[in-house]
C-alpha cells in the first residue's frame, strides 16, 4: 500500500468520524426544537421559569448521581459560570423574549448566535476572522427569519434585548466551554450535570420572584416535563458538550439553526401551521448555512482534521 493510499484512507476515516460527531451533536438542537410544541400542548401555561427549572435541575442531579463526580478547585467557579451562561441565563432570557415577542421574531434573534460566536472565536479563542463564517451566519439568520416571521410580527424593545441577550449568553457559554475544555478524567455526562445543576439553581430565585408557587401538574404536563428534562435536558446537553469538545466551535454554533427549523416543521405537521414558498426558501437557506458552516475553505483537509482533534 502506497503512502498516498494510506493518507487517503486516513483522511476518509477522519472525515467519517467528523461527520458522525457532527450528526450526533446536531441531535441536541433538533430535540430543543420540540420545546415549543411540548410547552404549548402539554405544559401548564404561565410558568415558563418553572419549566426551565424542571428541564435543568432534576437532569443535573441525575447526572451527578450517576457519575458521582463533582468539580474540583477552580472548576467550581467555571462550572457555575458555564451553567448560568449555557442554561440559567439562557432560559430566563428566552422565556422573557417569548413573552414579549412573537415566536418567529424571538427565533430569528436566537439565530444570530453563530454570528456572535464567530466574533467571540476571534476575541476569546484567537482564531482568524473568517468572511466565510460571517457570510453564512447572515444567510442563516435570513433563512430562519423567512421560515418563522409572519406578516403580523411585532417588535418590542425589551423583548428584542432579551432575545439578543439569550443568543449572546449561549454564544459566550459555548465559546468559554471550548476555551476551558473539560477537566481530565471528567466525561460529558458529569460535565453536563455540573452545568444543568448550576443553571437550575440559578433559576430557582428567578422563578420564585416572577412566578410564585409552582402550578398543578396533570399527566400530560408530567410527560412534557419528563421529555424536556431527560431528553431535552440531560441527553441533549451531553451530546452538545461532547460536540463542543471535539468539533470547531463555529461549526457547532451553526447547528443551533436546526432548533427553529424543527419547531417550524412540527408546527406544520402537528399544529396545522402553513408553510408557503417563502418558508420553503427559508428552509433551503438555513440548511445551506448549516452545511456550509461545517467547512472552512481556507483549511486543507489535513489541517482541518488536526484542528478538530486538538
Amino acid at each position: 500500500m502506497t503512502n498516498q493510499t494510506i493518507s487517503a484512507t486516513a483522511d476518509s476515516g477522519a472525515a467519517s468520524g467528523i461527520a458522525s460527531r457532527t450528526a450526533l451533536t446536531a441531535l441536541a438542537p433538533m430535540v430543543w426544537g420540540t420545546t415549543y410544541v411540548v410547552t404549548t400542548e402539554l405544559l401548564p401555561p404561565g410558568h415558563p421559569f418553572f419549566a426551565g427549572i424542571l428541564r435543568a435541575l432534576p437532569a443535573g442531579l441525575i447526572a451527578l448521581a450517576l457519575t458521582r463526580t463533582l468539580p474540583r478547585g477552580t472548576w467550581w467557579a467555571k462550572a457555575a459560570v458555564l451553567g448560568v451562561l449555557n442554561i440559567g441565563m439562557l432560559f430566563a432570557m428566552l422565556f422573557m423574549a417569548a413573552e414579549r415577542l412573537p415566536g418567529g421574531v424571538a427565533a430569528t434573534l436566537g439565530a444570530s448566535q453563530p454570528l456572535i460566536v464567530a466574533v467571540l472565536a476571534v476575541a476569546v479563542l484567537g482564531e482568524r476572522p473568517s468572511a466565510w463564517r460571517f457570510t453564512w451566519g447572515v444567510v442563516g439568520v435570513v433563512g430562519v427569519g423567512l421560515v418563522v416571521i409572519g406578516p403580523d410580527a411585532a417588535f418590542d424593545g425589551p423583548g428584542i434585548l432579551a432575545g439578543l441577550a439569550a443568543a449572546a449568553s449561549m454564544a459566550l457559554g459555548v465559546t468559554l466551554t471550548k476555551r476551558w475544555g473539560r477537566p481530565a478524567g471528567v466525561g460529558p455526562t458529569a460535565f453536563a450535570g455540573w452545568q444543568l445543576t448550576a443553571g437550575g439553581l440559578f433559576l430557582v430565585p428567578v422563578t420564585v420572584l416572577f412566578e410564585g408557587p409552582p402550578p398543578a401538574i396533570d399527566l400530560p404536563g408530567a410527560l412534557g416535563y419528563l421529555w424536556l428534562g431527560l431528553v431535552g435536558g440531560l441527553a441533549a446537553y451531553v451530546l452538545w458538550f461532547r460536540g463542543i469538545k471535539t468539533l470547531p466551535v463555529t461549526s457547532v454554533a451553526v447547528l443551533g439553526l436546526f432548533s427553529p427549523i424543527v419547531a417550524a416543521l412540527l408546527g406544520a405537521v402537528l399544529l396545522g401551521q402553513t408553510l408557503g414558498p417563502i418558508q420553503l426558501l427559508g428552509f433551503a437557506l438555513s440548511l445551506a448555512a448549516i452545511v456550509a458552516g461545517q467547512f472552512s475553505p481556507r483549511l486543507t483537509p489535513n489541517l482541518a482534521t488536526e484542528r478538530t482533534t486538538r
